[in-house]
């Protein structure tokens, strides 16, 4: 009970059984199916990123930083493996696009707008903000490259070795990124005020169990999503872009928002920023990146980095927007009010002129 006043996304785990039954008896269902799949992977995702919590603080700063990258975007890498699998590329990309501005924009816009309400000026680490903003704008570089190039030279096919080839440097570039925020250069990303440790209390075999058992739930309620996600969004009247760049990124980040949210009402708008921003860095160089390597062994066919044009500029636009939220260490509420502006004018262009065709 105490689990479930803390977090009250849990009892919404009551639709993973109901996903699952219902997938048997009426597997046409699409529609019916894609809602409570949504529904069944927010708490799921909450229940991920509770454990990760536990694990990262019994096992020290460099592990539990370790784990944070590769465990905390893990909702949203389970449904792209299950779309990847299904060769639905578009739905892979605006996903992953997605998440990189729902985490820029509507995480931290949201953050600033609640703590702001509260508080009339909030500080956090300005340092930190602006590494992380920097991330944004290399993977930014690296999503532009190979869609000037494919929307330019026509005839050289080097999409695919090209995006292969600057996958693995983002990858090297965050892994060198956290051994300078983690280790060499630690003391330049300490919190303007340190939070207090709430999620240490869970035994550590506790935690391990559960990251498993969540995480093979989260992959049997993924090929259901997927599975459905195309005929309901058309039965609903969207498409598998918006699905992708709106839906699968407010899923994935429920409980990443939920904590960063809760951060700037308490004052910590440091942790929700860190939160945002970090999550969003790990998408761009982490997550997309592992996708694209992982296309050529489960994909029908390699995935590549290139984008439609209004994906890269919408990502564009929401790094530029982190750099400038973050340019002067301090947040108020009407800051936030513009970037969830910002965000809405996206959601909204997406649902009325979709991306016709996957780049």
């Amino acid at each position: 009970m105490a689990e479930l006043r803390s977090a009250p996304l849990l009892c919404l785990l009551v639709f993973v059984p109901v996903v699952i039954l219902t997938e048997i008896a009426a597997p046409e269902a699409h529609t019916l199916l894609f809602v409570l799949s949504v529904l069944a992977i927010v708490p799921l995702a909450a229940l991920l990123s509770r454990a990760t919590e536990a694990v990262s603080a019994r096992t020290g700063d460099a592990v539990g930083g370790l784990l944070n990258a590769t465990l905390g975007n893990l909702t949203e890498l389970v449904i792209a493996f299950a779309a990847l699998q299904a060769g639905q590329y578009l739905l892979v990309k605006a996903s992953i696009a997605g998440a990189i501005v729902t985490n820029t924009l509507f995480m931290m816009g949201g953050a600033f707008l609640l703590g702001g309400l509260k508080y009339h000026v909030q500080e956090f680490n300005r340092v930190s903000a602006r590494f992380q903003a920097c991330l944004l704008f290399l993977a930014t570089v690296a999503m532009l490259v190979p869609s000037v190039i494919g929307s330019v030279d026509q005839g050289a096919d080097i999409s695919h070795p090209l995006s292969l080839g600057i996958s693995l440097i983002l990858i090297a570039v965050y892994a060198m990124g956290m051994l300078f925020s983690l280790k060499t250069h630690r003391e330049l990303f300490a919190s303007v005020a340190e939070a207090a440790e709430e999620h240490g209390n869970w035994p550590l075999s506790t935690s391990i169990t559960v990251l498993v058992v969540v995480t093979l739930f989260v992959a049997l309620i993924s090929e259901v999503f997927v599975g459905s996600v195309q005929v309901a969004a058309e039965q609903m009247g969207m498409t598998p872009a918006f699905v992708g760049f709106i839906v699968v990124a407010l899923v994935g980040a429920a409980a990443e928002m939920t904590t960063a949210f809760s951060a700037a009402r308490a004052n910590r708008l440091d942790l929700s920023v860190g939160i945002a921003l970090g999550s969003a860095s790990q998408i761009a160089l982490f997550v997309a990146p592992i996708l694209v390597v992982i296309s050529y062994f489960i994909g029908p066919e390699p995935m590549s980095l290139q984008f439609w044009p209004g994906a890269v500029t919408m990502i564009f636009i929401a790094t530029m927007a982190a750099t400038l939220l973050s340019n002067g260490g301090r947040g108020a509420w009407y800051v936030g009010v513009l970037a969830l502006a910002v965000y809405s004018i996206f959601g909204l262009t997406l649902f009325l002129l979709p991306p016709s065709t996957p780049s």
